[in-house]
């Protein structure tokens, strides 16, 4: 059967190839533009959270920051920890030097020097130290001063289990729900993430941070152009193994 032939008897096929390889290769193009995102952003995350310290911007301009902007910004910070009204943040497994297994993040409000509070991630506890009469010696009483990496707030999807604010209980690190909870005043729009320098008694473990954020977006491009050429080989495998079986015209017959 002559090409025009096969293409007159399997346009339907040749159609839908086109349109599904066509629809595989954009997810393709689509995860190489992914991929280029993904690395200016691990590359931005890197400078920001190797660059020295820097100051905590002032209260007057939190309303008006991009989280674009300040997301992972080193800083440095000085108040005073409210430890009486420390949350804990769950987490399936610690991060860093902190260990294996479940536990809790210390989220605790810290007034600062300047006016103005900031939820603090102290680091990471395990479940049995949850309560912080185990861990009495990392309570620092007065004034201190810190650095650590500035956050945005996490979202939610839709496995993310609901927070149980009777139980002093979360799943996300929103400073917003945080001051609500515990009825606090001119809490900033973002957390600091503390450095893992070690506090008294060696808890909490700071550094909770999680910097392997992962990026397989070129494994993804390249499935869906794998997919797409694989659609297209089959299809037209199987339009000219549809030419050679087509039966044979029977010159004699049709002169009858």
């Amino acid at each position: 059967m002559s090409f025009r032939g096969l293409l007159r008897r399997h346009w339907l096929l040749l159609v839908s190839t086109l349109i599904g390889a066509g629809l595989l290769s954009g997810l393709g193009f689509w995860q190489l533009q992914r991929l280029h995102w993904k690395e200016a952003l691990l590359a931005q995350i890197s400078s920001r959270i190797d660059a020295p310290a820097v100051p905590l911007p002032p209260r007057e301009a939190w309303a008006s920051l991009n989280p674009d902007d300040y997301d992972y910004r080193h800083v440095a910070l000085r108040g005073i920890f409210d430890h009486a009204k420390e949350s804990y943040l769950f987490r399936a497994s610690a991060t860093g030097a902190a260990g294996d297994g479940p536990g809790y993040e210390v989220l605790t409000p810290l007034e600062l020097r300047d006016g103005g509070v900031v939820i603090v991630n102290r680091g990471f506890v395990p479940a049995e130290l949850k309560d912080p009469a185990r861990r009495a010696a990392g309570q620092i009483a007065g004034e201190t001063t810190l650095t650590g990496l500035m956050r945005r707030p996490e979202t939610r999807n839709s496995f993310t289990p609901a927070d149980e604010p009777q139980e002093n209980l979360w799943f996300t690190r929103d400073p917003s729900a945080l001051a609500a909870h515990w009825g606090l005043d001119g809490v900033a729009p973002f957390s600091i993430d503390a450095d893992a320098a070690e506090n008294p008694g060696g808890w909490p473990k700071g550094g909770a941070t999680v910097l392997k954020i992962p990026n397989n977006h070129l494994s993804y491009a390249l499935t869906w152009f794998a997919l797409a050429a694989t659609l297209a080989a089959v299809s037209l495998v199987f339009m000219a193994r549809g030419g050679k079986n087509a039966p044979a015209h029977d010159s004699g017959a049709a002169r009858r």
